[in-house]
């Protein structure tokens, strides 16, 4: 079966955010609003089109995966750029079956040749921990307060890049995005269910766990 991997156009915008829609709909809580990200992450200074794919199989757009800058700074003041992405999705009845590794590291490989040599993340260790992240704690990096969450996940693409410093993560403002904004986004999707689930739960406890 023959996969394609290349950059999103335009005309894959709808098709992109009604996928993320599907593999993230009552995933963190009940509905969701990746797909609304997805949609305004395009037009933030903050955002890489040259790491914005997309996945083709069976002839269908069945994953994609986005980009942003997003920072370090350590208590000397210096200031690193580093990668974040989000959302990864991938159709729901094609999940589990390798896709969304072979997207997110596709997307690492140009990654280092665009010349970046670390991502940070938030998300699930068991489904990261595969591809090569690590707890943030081992490099250092850090929230405010010197939080380490559970779920704050570092992949150097440059071994020793972030050098065995102490790190505070700072997002870019792309991800804070309007609930009420997203919610009328929705209104011109396919109308879902919305239902508690257990995933909701794990998330919850995964996002207020910390590494001491």
């Amino acid at each position: 079966m023959e996969i394609i991997i290349r950059n999103e156009v335009p005309a894959d915008h709808r098709a992109v955010e009604e996928l993320t829609k599907q593999a993230f709909w009552n995933v963190h809580a009940p509905g969701c609003d990746e797909h609304y990200l997805a949609h305004v992450l395009r037009n933030h200074a903050d955002f890489i089109p040259e790491l914005d794919f997309v996945l083709i199989a069976e002839g269908a757009l069945i994953g994609n995966i986005m980009y942003t800058k997003s920072r370090l700074t350590d208590g000397a003041g210096r200031e690193k750029i580093v990668l974040t992405f989000g959302p990864l999705s991938i159709l729901p009845s094609y999940q589990r079956r390798g896709y969304g590794k072979r997207l997110a590291e596709h997307s690492f490989g140009k990654a280092v040749e665009l010349g970046y040599d670390a991502i940070v993340i938030f998300g699930n260790p068991a489904n990261y921990v595969g591809l090569g992240f690590k707890s943030c704690k081992k490099f250092g990096v850090s929230l405010d307060g010197d939080l380490f969450p559970a779920a704050l996940l570092v992949k150097e693409l440059k071994p020793g890049s972030l050098d065995g410093g102490r790190w505070h993560y700072a997002e870019s403002d792309a991800y804070h995005i309007d609930a009420g904004e997203a919610a009328r986004f929705d209104e011109g999707f396919e109308v879902l269910e919305k239902k508690e689930t257990p995933s909701q739960e794990e998330f919850y406890i995964l996002s207020r766990s910390r590494i001491h």
